[in-house]
């Protein structure tokens, strides 16, 4: 594909302050996202032109779609076509947008006085905003635009509140019926996988900030419709759609919300789109040891395929490490160079001596269970009485073994991560009253 879109462009379907979106002439299904070198705050308020800002946003909304897609979140994405623009399948979008937060920072300090910046939630903060234009909704004029908005299906009503102030203080400025604003006939349905979606995707790009050093404190996203009615995360998601910190400093909008030089919100921008070139899933398995061709690994391997969905393989072995030490250890020693970022199960009953033998062989780390050990209790000393510099750990039972090999590769795997996270959440309440 040529890095030229001119050839591609049809009719401009929309454009904002900082994209276009333009009809792809060869194929209505898609569009190409062109964006602009515009940079602005306070609903357009401040608005300045910085050269390349259209490159850097586009490379790094392509970089963290593709770590999205690796990680089976559904994006309008289809592939970077140019410097400054992209293909998707064209989508119907919805009014709303949805902001994730960690933290608390900007505009929901002003709703939450009673928090100090930085408080910490451990459950996910998602809030929805009404997507609105020159204060005016409809026929309805607005205080502000995009207000912070709280639907109550009861009632079947959307109650709008101003963003910046106190909300235990403030009743609706506007309260509107759900016919004046859903336009799909089965909008409300999409709230739930809305919400959903927004905190797994904060999960994700949660981790692959962790990874680069950095602290992802809050986010926002929107959402759209493809043609079969597909909920798509689509827009674009860069430097201007989340708050980053690093060393206790933001590095990215907030700079120009505050006032920053021109020159050090162009060497943020730049050194976030480095930093996302890295968003990348690792390589990374599993090594189920047993002692035998006739042991059953399956209680070990079907549960890191259910907790992984299948994208962290397994390798099975079957090698007795008392009969043929050299053999083992060789095989050991083959598979960790092959992929570094593994760890060892050792799935062995009768004597246990195993697992403990393969830790003090390797550097990965090592779970062993010790099949059986209900019939003959004794056995697990062997896996619990280890000799110095032996670090095996002892897990009775294989689907907790294979959770715990799983926590271990989460450390360095967004989708991993996510998983682990977003089932967690929703068991997990926040203490301090948010809104």
């Amino acid at each position: 594909m040529s890095h030229d879109p001119t050839p591609l462009l049809g009719r401009v379907l929309s454009e904002g302050k900082t994209k276009r979106i333009i009809e792809k002439k060869d194929d209505p299904s898609r569009v190409i996202l062109l964006a602009k070198d515009d940079i602005t705050a306070g609903d357009g308020a401040k608005h300045d032109i910085i050269p390349d800002k259209g490159k850097i946003a586009t490379q790094t909304t392509c970089n963290v779609f593709r770590l999205l897609q690796s990680c089976g979140i559904p994006v309008a994405f289809d592939e970077q076509g140019g410097p400054d623009w992209f293909v998707a399948p064209s989508c119907r979008m919805l009014p709303y947008e949805v902001v994730t937060r960690r933290e608390a920072h900007g505009s929901f300090l002003k709703r939450a006085p009673h928090l100090s910046k930085g408080h910490l939630f451990p459950k996910l903060v998602v809030e929805f905003f009404l997507k609105t234009k020159d204060r005016r909704w409809n026929e309805h004029e607005l205080t502000c635009d995009d207000p912070y908005m709280r639907w109550d299906p009861a009632a079947g009503t959307i109650s709008l509140y101003h963003p910046a102030k106190p909300f235990p203080s403030q009743e609706p400025f506007l309260v509107l019926g759900e016919s004046e604003v859903f336009t799909h006939p089965d909008e409300s349905s999409f709230f739930a996988g809305m919400e959903r979606l927004a905190r797994q995707t904060f999960l994700v790009l949660e981790k692959a900030w962790q990874l680069q050093g950095r602290k992802l404190v809050d986010m926002k996203v929107e959402f759209g419709l493809d043609a079969a009615g597909t909920l798509l995360l689509a827009d674009v998601i860069d430097n201007d759609s989340w708050r980053v910190i690093e060393n206790g400093a933001y590095i990215d909008k907030q700079i120009y919300r505050d006032g920053g030089q021109l020159s050090d919100v162009v060497r943020s921008y730049r050194h976030v789109e480095r930093l996302t070139d890295g968003f990348v899933l690792p390589r990374q398995r599993i090594i189920v040891w047993a002692g035998s061709v006739k042991d059953d690994l399956s209680p070990v391997t079907d549960a890191v395929k259910r907790l992984s969905d299948g994208k962290i393989p397994t390798v099975s072995v079957a090698c007795s490490v008392h009969k043929e030490p050299i053999r083992g250890m060789l095989e050991l020693n083959r598979l960790v160079q092959e992929v570094p970022d593994t760890v060892v199960i050792a799935y062995i009953g009768m004597s246990n001596g195993a697992g403990p033998t393969l830790a003090a062989g390797t550097s990965v780390p090592v779970i062993t269970i010790p099949a059986g050990w209900e019939k003959c209790p004794e056995d697990v000393w062997s896996s619990l009485r280890g000799p110095s510099n032996v670090p095996v750990m002892t897990v009775l039972s294989p689907a907790n073994a294979a959770q715990a090999a799983i926590h271990i590769l989460a450390l360095r795997n967004p989708f991993l991560h996510a998983a682990l996270r977003l089932e967690l959440e929703d068991r997990t309440l926040n203490v301090a009253a948010v809104g």
